[in-house]
Parts: structure tokens; sequence; C-alpha cells
């Protein structure tokens, strides 16, 4: 497979993932991060590191706002709900090493 190739169908799948995500509001992102070490957070932090790499100057809202697909604060009053005492214990105990 040649690289533009790859790059198309990476690219292609992130879409889908963030695309999921979206549609996926009920998943919170503590859950995200307590069973796959990463939430919708730690995907726009990529996205804009990436974005610096090329010097694209990318705020952390603005990554925000391609993952979630509207502003962060808009998502999170719509959708985050309180962490279970279990989740945040889960988390507690497997910080995030990226």
């Amino acid at each position: 497979m040649d690289d533009t190739t790859r790059t198309e169908l990476e690219a292609a799948a992130f879409r889908r993932l963030v695309e999921h995500l979206r549609t996926r509001t009920d998943v919170q992102n503590i859950d995200m991060m307590n069973l796959a070490g990463f939430c919708r957070n730690c995907l726009s932090r990529w996205y804009q590191e990436a974005a610096a790499e090329r010097d694209i100057a990318m705020t952390r809202d603005e990554g925000r706002e391609i993952v979630y697909g509207m502003p962060y604060e808009e998502w999170r009053a719509k959708h985050q709900t309180e962490a279970s005492a279990e989740a945040k214990a889960g988390f507690a105990a497997n910080p995030p090493s990226h």
C-alpha cells in the first residue's frame, strides 16, 4: 500500500471514530479512560499536537470542538454526567500515562 492511500484510509478511520464518539454521548470520558486509557479530550489533544508539529496554530478549544462537534462546555452541559464513585476510584487507581 502506498503512503497516500494509507494516509487516506487512516483519515477515513479517524473521521469514523470521531463521528462514532459524537453519537455515543452516553459514553462518558472517565469510562473511556478507565477502559481504554484515552478519551475524547486525549484525542482532541493529539489532534492539536499534530497540528502544532506542522506549524498550524490551534487552541485547545478548537481541537476539542473538532472532536466533540460543538464547543466543549456545550457538550459538557448537554451530555456529561457525574462520575460514579467506582469510576472515580478506577481513574485514581490507574491515572493516564500519556
